[in-house]
This record gives C-alpha cells, structure tokens and sequence, in this order.
C-alpha cells in the first residue's frame, strides 16, 4: 500500500480495504431507509468480530439479503434463514441472521422512516477527538438510540452497536483531528 502522505485515523492504516472504507464512506453522511438499514445489519454482524472481516464479505452481504431492501429482507421466511446459513461468503450466525430480518420487519413498520428515527439521534456536531484514545464507545446518544430501537421490537442494537452505526453514517464526527478526511 503505497504512502500517499495523507494523515488518516490510526485504525485506517493496516490494509488498502480499511484505508478505502476510512476514505470513502467512514463518518460520510448516509441517508435513506435501506441504506441504514444495511449498515445497521453489517454492525450487528459485525458484533464481537473485526470490522474488516464484514468489509471483505459485505459485496456476499449485499447479494444474499437482496441489496438490504427492506421490504425484500422482510420477507425472508425459515427456509432463507436456512440458505443464508448454508452462504460461506457472510457471517453464518443464526441469531444475527434471524435479527437482520426482524429488524426489517420492524423497520418495515415504522410510524415515520428509518432514516428520520436514526438521525433524531444524532448530536450536535462537536470537536473532533485529538486521538483514538479520544473516541468513547458508547455516548448518551448510542444510549438513548439503542433504548429505542429495543422498544420499538430491533434486536441486536445495544449502546455499543448504535455509536458504531452513528460514525459509520455520519451522524458524529469521529475521525481524528489532524485526519485529512472532512465531513
């Protein structure tokens, strides 16, 4: 991986798939109920796994839950549960796989739209952190979100989950201060 002399956030550097995701997509922005949702079902996936292993099988991801179209995922009955966990190309973990398609469903009925209820959560934009020793893991924010997901029948949303969505799709902040990557 050739240096390009750009300061990226330390947890970027060790592979050209991290420093692509860092690059790209990390702490951008995301909108759209089936985006969200996507990137809510690859945190919970990646739940007590390295985010890099979920990065080198989320193409896999996408084509087995159907691009995470919410009213398609949904709709996944028993025998898909049981194809998804036949699929080596994703996470094959029964429970995770079963709370992808609850979350849809529930997704599915929401009284207002994925992306409206997730964003309600976001903070005020504040400082960057000076280092990843700065980052927190969870926030009263990631609390509250994961408090309300959970009431609302989403499984697999803890506090930790919910910040980690939070930073993937932009709703904080945290890539370094000296990092070349704006918001």
């Amino acid at each position: 991986m050739p240096d390009d002399g750009r300061v990226r956030c330390g947890w970027s550097v060790s592979s050209q798939l991290y420093r692509d995701y860092h690059d790209r997509e990390w702490g951008r922005p995301v909108h759209g109920d089936d985006a969200l949702f996507e990137r809510m079902c690859l945190e919970a996936f990646q739940s007590g796994l390295s985010w890099i292993t979920i990065l080198r099988k989320r193409p896999a991801f996408r084509e087995a839950f159907e691009g995470f179209v919410i009213e398609r995922v949904a709709e996944f009955g028993d025998g898909r549960v049981e194809r998804l966990l036949d699929n080596q190309g994703i996470v094959r973990n029964r429970a995770k796989i079963e709370a992808c398609i609850t979350n849809a469903r529930v997704a599915r009925e929401l009284d207002i739209g994925l992306d409206e209820l997730l964003w309600s959560f976001a903070p005020p934009p504040r400082r960057r952190p000076a280092t990843l020793a700065d980052v927190p893991a969870i926030t009263p924010e990631s609390t509250a979100l994961a408090k309300e997901l959970k009431r609302r029948g989403f499984r697999f949303v803890g506090p930790t989950t919910a910040y980690a969505l939070m930073q993937a799709t932009g709703m904080v902040d945290d890539h370094v201060t000296d990092c070349w990557v704006l918001p």
